[in-house]
Formats: structure tokens, C-alpha cells, sequence
């Protein structure tokens, strides 16, 4: 204690705590990585301080506006999941691996779109083109707006999922349209627990493998 001139273990019982000033809080690389023309919103905030956030348009986008490529770690198996976001695999050297993103500073700003439920709010498809995942609007996207996120046709086969019915503007048949909820026809044979896409399924079948 300067005021008292004594080395104390702790704080000094006469002149009382020191006051503590913090550092800045320096925002993640996945928020720095976000385009000025959209912003973060706190949609909920679950125990532990967990927020649930999502991308929003500040201002028009247009329609097949390219976003990406994604920034993940590739990985065998995802060490954290999330049911509201996309889980996006690619291909590479000959072998299939997950993007992860365990924290904001191993991804970019794409790892907080949330996925689409139906058609009506889908305004993004994903899809991998040599060996990155991109997003693309598929529809104008208005201010106030959120970017939701849903596999393009190709890929939705490649992650083996349901595909979101997008209505096309060309003379192409478009794909029959599927339940509004998403689907969840794969079974762990371990547990019984129910996935949308056979890569979830697969991911969490390493868990038990780890747990044997």
C-alpha cells in the first residue's frame, strides 16, 4: 500500500481495495470479419450468459450476393454444436471433414447465421464450390432483416438433408417442397436420439466411441 508504505498480502485493512480498471474488450475475429452493411442482434440469452445471436441487414442486399468462403477448422468430428446453425462439411484431399467453429476466433462472421426453417424465411443457400463453403442470397434481402441459411440442392444431397423449397424464376422444375419442420429421419442405433442430417448422426456416434 502506497499510502501506508507496508507490503500486504491481500488488500490494505486501513486504506481499503484498490480500484481496478479493465481492459478494453477486444471484439472476436469472427465479429470483426463482419461486412458493415449487417449487424449482430441479441436474440436470447440462455443460462450462463449464453446469447443467441443473428445477422441482420442494415441496409437492401441484392439477389445472388456471394458471401465467404466460411472460416472453420477442419475436422473429423465437430466439437461443438450448435441445433440452430448449419453444419457444413467439405471435401478435401480426397476425404470429407467438418468445419468447426468452437469459438468466435476460429471462424468469420458466417458462423452466425442461423439455419432456415421453410422456405418463406430462407434467404441464403450454401453451398461448396472447390473445397470452400460460400452462402448467396437467393432473394432481395430488406433492411431490419435476418440472413437465414439452408443447403443449395447439390450440397443438401452432399450432407445428405432435406432440401428447403426455393421457387425458381426460370423454366427449371423446382424441387417438391417438404415439411416446413426440419427433418429428422436418422437414428442413434446407441441412444436413440434423433438427428436432421447423417452428419450430425455421425458426429455425435464419435461421442460414444470416445465414451467406450
Amino acid at each position: 500500500c502506497e499510502d501506508c508504505g507496508r507490503s500486504l498480502i491481500g488488500e490494505c485493512k486501513l486504506h481499503g481495495p484498490l480500484i481496478r480498471a479493465k481492459d478494453r474488450v477486444i471484439p472476436s475475429r469472427a465479429r470483426l470479419t463482419l461486412p458493415h452493411y449487417l449487424t449482430l442482434r441479441v436474440l436470447e440469452l440462455r443460462a450462463g450468459n449464453q446469447q443467441i445471436l443473428g445477422v441482420f441487414a442494415k441496409k437492401v442486399i441484392q439477389k445472388r450476393t456471394q458471401f465467404g468462403p466460411y472460416v472453420g477448422q477442419l475436422s473429423t468430428k465437430l466439437t461443438c454444436y450448435d441445433e440452430s446453425r448449419l453444419v457444413l462439411q467439405v471435401l478435401k484431399d480426397g476425404g470429407k471433414y467438418f468445419l468447426d467453429t468452437p469459438n468466435e476466433d476460429c471462424g468469420n462472421w458466417m458462423m452466425f447465421v442461423r439455419l432456415a426453417r421453410n422456405q418463406e424465411e430462407q434467404t441464403l443457400v450454401a453451398y461448396q464450390h472447390c473445397g470452400e463453403v460460400y452462402f448467396t442470397t437467393v432473394k432481395p434481402i430488406e433492411p431490419h432483416t435476418e440472413l437465414k441459411v439452408w443447403y443449395a440442392a447439390d450440397y443438401a444431397k452432399f450432407m445428405e438433408a432435406s432440401a428447403v423449397f426455393i421457387k425458381e424464376e426460370s423454366d427449371v422444375c423446382p424441387l417438391p417442397p417438404v415439411s416446413k419442420e426440419p427433418v429428422d429421419p436418422w437414428i442413434c442405433s446407441s441412444c436413440g436420439s434423433t438427428f436432421a442430417t447423417f452428419a450430425l448422426l455421425e458426429s455425435h456416434q464419435c461421442i460414444h466411441k470416445d465414451r467406450v
